[in-house]
Protein backbone atom coordinates (compact mmCIF):
# COMPACT_ATOMS: atom_id res chain seq x y z
CA UNK A 1 0.00 0.00 0.00
CA UNK A 2 1.26 3.49 -1.01
CA UNK A 3 1.06 6.21 1.59
CA UNK A 4 -0.77 9.08 0.37
CA UNK A 5 -1.23 12.37 2.21
CA UNK A 6 -4.88 13.72 3.48
CA UNK A 7 -5.02 17.03 2.42
CA UNK A 8 -7.38 19.62 4.34
CA UNK A 9 -8.21 22.96 3.64
CA UNK A 10 -10.30 25.12 5.31
CA UNK A 11 -10.28 28.81 3.38
CA UNK A 12 -10.27 31.51 5.52
CA UNK A 13 -13.26 33.45 5.70
CA UNK A 14 -15.25 30.96 3.90
CA UNK A 15 -18.07 28.53 5.50
CA UNK A 16 -16.30 25.08 4.04
CA UNK A 17 -13.84 22.65 4.49
CA UNK A 18 -12.48 20.46 1.56
CA UNK A 19 -10.90 17.16 2.32
CA UNK A 20 -8.88 15.25 -0.64
CA UNK A 21 -7.09 11.84 -0.49
CA UNK A 22 -5.76 9.15 -3.04
CA UNK A 23 -6.85 5.81 -2.81
CA UNK A 24 -4.90 2.72 -3.85
CA UNK A 25 -8.12 0.79 -4.45
CA UNK A 26 -11.16 1.05 -7.23
CA UNK A 27 -13.97 3.58 -7.22
CA UNK A 28 -16.01 0.40 -5.98
CA UNK A 29 -14.33 -0.42 -3.29
CA UNK A 30 -14.16 3.08 -1.90
CA UNK A 31 -17.67 3.56 -2.58
CA UNK A 32 -18.35 0.25 -0.67
CA UNK A 33 -15.66 0.70 2.39
CA UNK A 34 -18.17 4.26 2.27
CA UNK A 35 -21.58 2.49 2.54
CA UNK A 36 -21.24 -0.52 4.29
CA UNK A 37 -21.94 -0.13 8.41
CA UNK A 38 -19.31 -2.99 9.24
CA UNK A 39 -16.63 -1.41 7.14
CA UNK A 40 -17.50 2.44 8.04
CA UNK A 41 -17.29 0.98 11.49
CA UNK A 42 -13.83 0.14 10.89
CA UNK A 43 -12.25 3.39 9.81
CA UNK A 44 -14.62 6.51 10.98
CA UNK A 45 -13.34 8.05 13.83
CA UNK A 46 -9.86 8.26 15.92
CA UNK A 47 -7.89 4.95 16.22
CA UNK A 48 -8.88 4.87 20.28
CA UNK A 49 -12.52 5.54 20.08
CA UNK A 50 -15.50 2.73 19.93
CA UNK A 51 -18.49 2.92 17.49
CA UNK A 52 -21.47 2.05 17.41
CA UNK A 53 -24.01 2.39 14.43
CA UNK A 54 -27.39 2.55 15.25
CA UNK A 55 -28.70 3.50 11.66
CA UNK A 56 -26.78 3.63 8.29
CA UNK A 57 -29.04 2.84 4.97
CA UNK A 58 -26.88 4.60 2.54
CA UNK A 59 -29.37 4.80 -0.39
CA UNK A 60 -30.71 7.86 -1.66
CA UNK A 61 -33.08 8.87 0.94
CA UNK A 62 -31.38 6.74 3.46
CA UNK A 63 -30.82 8.14 6.92
CA UNK A 64 -27.57 7.20 9.35
CA UNK A 65 -26.79 7.23 13.12
CA UNK A 66 -23.67 6.56 15.09
CA UNK A 67 -22.04 7.38 18.61
CA UNK A 68 -18.43 7.08 19.00
CA UNK A 69 -17.68 6.74 23.04
CA UNK A 70 -14.12 5.63 24.53
CA UNK A 71 -10.59 6.50 24.51
CA UNK A 72 -10.10 10.03 24.48
CA UNK A 73 -13.68 11.21 25.22
CA UNK A 74 -13.52 9.21 28.62
CA UNK A 75 -17.21 8.70 29.90
CA UNK A 76 -18.77 10.97 27.02
CA UNK A 77 -20.46 10.17 24.13
CA UNK A 78 -20.25 11.83 20.80
CA UNK A 79 -23.32 11.31 18.28
CA UNK A 80 -23.83 12.19 14.58
CA UNK A 81 -26.77 12.07 12.29
CA UNK A 82 -27.59 12.71 8.79
CA UNK A 83 -29.80 11.85 5.83
CA UNK A 84 -28.04 10.29 2.69
CA UNK A 85 -29.56 12.58 -0.48
CA UNK A 86 -28.00 11.50 -3.41
CA UNK A 87 -26.17 8.09 -3.79
CA UNK A 88 -24.71 7.20 -6.80
CA UNK A 89 -22.66 4.47 -6.18
CA UNK A 90 -18.94 4.70 -7.49
CA UNK A 91 -19.30 8.37 -8.12
CA UNK A 92 -21.08 10.67 -5.45
CA UNK A 93 -22.53 11.04 -2.22
CA UNK A 94 -24.53 13.93 -0.77
CA UNK A 95 -25.34 13.54 2.82
CA UNK A 96 -26.01 15.90 5.71
CA UNK A 97 -24.09 15.69 8.71
CA UNK A 98 -24.79 17.20 12.44
CA UNK A 99 -23.37 16.40 16.05
CA UNK A 100 -26.12 15.65 17.85
CA UNK A 101 -24.21 18.00 20.98
CA UNK A 102 -24.57 20.90 18.49
CA UNK A 103 -28.22 20.61 17.52
CA UNK A 104 -29.75 22.57 14.49
CA UNK A 105 -25.58 23.12 12.91
CA UNK A 106 -26.17 20.93 10.19
CA UNK A 107 -23.42 20.36 7.72
CA UNK A 108 -23.84 19.62 4.00
CA UNK A 109 -21.30 16.88 2.91
CA UNK A 110 -20.44 16.19 -0.77
CA UNK A 111 -18.44 12.80 -1.52
CA UNK A 112 -16.98 12.95 -4.91
CA UNK A 113 -14.98 9.73 -7.02
CA UNK A 114 -12.63 10.26 -9.59
CA UNK A 115 -9.58 7.98 -11.08
CA UNK A 116 -6.66 9.96 -11.31
CA UNK A 117 -2.95 8.53 -12.57
CA UNK A 118 -4.56 4.46 -11.50
CA UNK A 119 -5.70 5.68 -8.01
CA UNK A 120 -9.10 6.60 -6.66
CA UNK A 121 -9.44 10.02 -5.19
CA UNK A 122 -12.17 11.00 -2.59
CA UNK A 123 -12.64 14.49 -2.93
CA UNK A 124 -15.13 15.93 -0.06
CA UNK A 125 -16.97 19.11 0.27
CA UNK A 126 -18.34 20.53 4.04
CA UNK A 127 -20.40 23.33 3.73
CA UNK A 128 -21.40 24.28 7.34
CA UNK A 129 -23.99 27.11 8.16
CA UNK A 130 -21.73 29.42 9.19
CA UNK A 131 -17.98 30.70 9.25
CA UNK A 132 -18.51 30.21 13.23
CA UNK A 133 -20.03 26.74 13.36
CA UNK A 134 -16.82 25.72 10.47
CA UNK A 135 -14.51 27.69 13.14
CA UNK A 136 -16.11 25.00 15.86
CA UNK A 137 -15.72 22.00 14.23
CA UNK A 138 -11.72 22.60 13.66
CA UNK A 139 -11.40 23.49 17.54
CA UNK A 140 -12.70 20.46 18.46
CA UNK A 141 -10.37 18.41 17.11
CA UNK A 142 -11.82 17.74 13.39
CA UNK A 143 -8.69 17.64 11.89
CA UNK A 144 -7.29 14.27 13.60
CA UNK A 145 -10.29 12.89 13.37
CA UNK A 146 -10.40 13.36 9.74
CA UNK A 147 -6.54 12.56 9.28
CA UNK A 148 -7.02 9.57 11.65
CA UNK A 149 -10.26 8.19 9.69
CA UNK A 150 -8.37 8.55 6.50
CA UNK A 151 -5.72 6.56 7.02
CA UNK A 152 -7.97 3.70 8.46
CA UNK A 153 -10.08 3.99 5.39
CA UNK A 154 -6.50 3.23 3.62
CA UNK A 155 -5.77 0.14 5.74
CA UNK A 156 -9.75 -1.18 4.93
CA UNK A 157 -9.49 -0.32 1.24
CA UNK A 158 -5.99 -2.54 1.16
CA UNK A 159 -7.88 -4.87 2.96
CA UNK A 160 -10.54 -5.04 0.04
CA UNK A 161 -7.83 -4.81 -2.55
CA UNK A 162 -5.70 -8.01 -1.24
CA UNK A 163 -9.23 -9.94 -1.24
CA UNK A 164 -10.38 -9.09 -4.38
CA UNK A 165 -10.22 -11.71 -7.18
CA UNK A 166 -8.24 -11.43 -9.87
CA UNK A 167 -9.68 -11.33 -13.28
CA UNK A 168 -10.93 -13.61 -14.90
CA UNK A 169 -9.22 -14.84 -18.30
CA UNK A 170 -11.26 -14.03 -21.69
CA UNK A 171 -13.28 -17.21 -22.69
CA UNK A 172 -11.05 -18.88 -25.63
CA UNK A 173 -13.25 -19.02 -28.41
Amino acid sequence: MTDHATTINAPEGTPFLDVTRDFDATPAQLFRALTEPGLVARWLGPRDLEIDIEEYDARTGGRYRYTHHGGHLGEARATFNGVFHTVEPDTLIVQTFEYEGVPGEVALEIHRFSVVDGRTRLTQRSVFPSLETREGALSSGMNFGIEQSMDRLAEVLAELSAEAPAAAPAAAG
